[in-house]
């Protein structure tokens, strides 16, 4: 199982514009046929200066999962300048997304507003609807990760490559999943697919 990856792990779905995913938050798109289809929208928190990992981040949950991703930087309707205005915006862009992540980097861990954002989140969505995407910095061991704590307090999402199993004997398959702890390790997970649409 892993339960935090490296920045740059996700290179592969990097996304160039980000547009998309500022400004209006709609649940539903329309398909190929024309009808409107419902998509479960997320409230991506981040650190504003690590746009490479942000763009791996987006296109790795919209191209696998399908979701509406939303995030603050760079949406026009927010103050120019920080202020109680961008954290009323804030809280009621939160509640009109169905989910909440965070993604979770060294930086991210640190930051006073994806803090205040996480713990807003926590208030409103409950613990069901929010997952850590636990990030650490290229070449760096796993004790090295600032959030190691916030991974026994908060579901997270992780990998597990189809070795493991459950405690009834069976394998896990292989695929990422929204994990919670306990002190001895995880104590329930549930596929992320499954996780998005609940």
């Amino acid at each position: 199982m892993k339960r935090i990856f490296e920045q740059g792990e996700f290179d592969y779905y990097r996304i160039d514009n980000l547009n998309e995913s500022r400004g209006s938050i709609i649940d539903y798109r329309y398909d190929n046929y024309g009808y409107q289809q419902k998509v479960t929208t997320v409230f991506l928190s981040h650190k504003h200066d690590e746009l490479a990992e942000l763009k791996n981040t987006i296109g790795f949950l919209q191209k696998e999962y399908g979701v509406k991703v939303y995030i603050d930087s760079g949406d026009s309707t927010m103050p120019s300048k920080t202020s109680g205005k961008t954290a009323e915006t804030l809280k009621l862009r939160i509640k009109q997304c169905k989910k909440f992540i965070l993604l979770a980097t060294n930086e991210a861990i640190n930051s006073k507003w994806c803090n205040w954002e996480l713990g807003y989140g926590d208030a409103h969505k409950f613990s069901a609807n929010i997952a850590l995407f636990p990030m650490k910095p290229k070449g760096k061991y796993d004790y090295e990760y600032s959030g190691n704590e916030y991974l026994s307090i908060y579901p997270y999402i992780a990998y597990y490559n189809g070795t493991e199993r459950y405690t009834d004997g069976t394998l896990v398959t292989r695929g990422y999943y929204v994990c919670t702890e306990d002190e001895n390790g995880p104590r329930r997970i549930e596929t992320l697919s499954s996780w998005f649409n609940n």
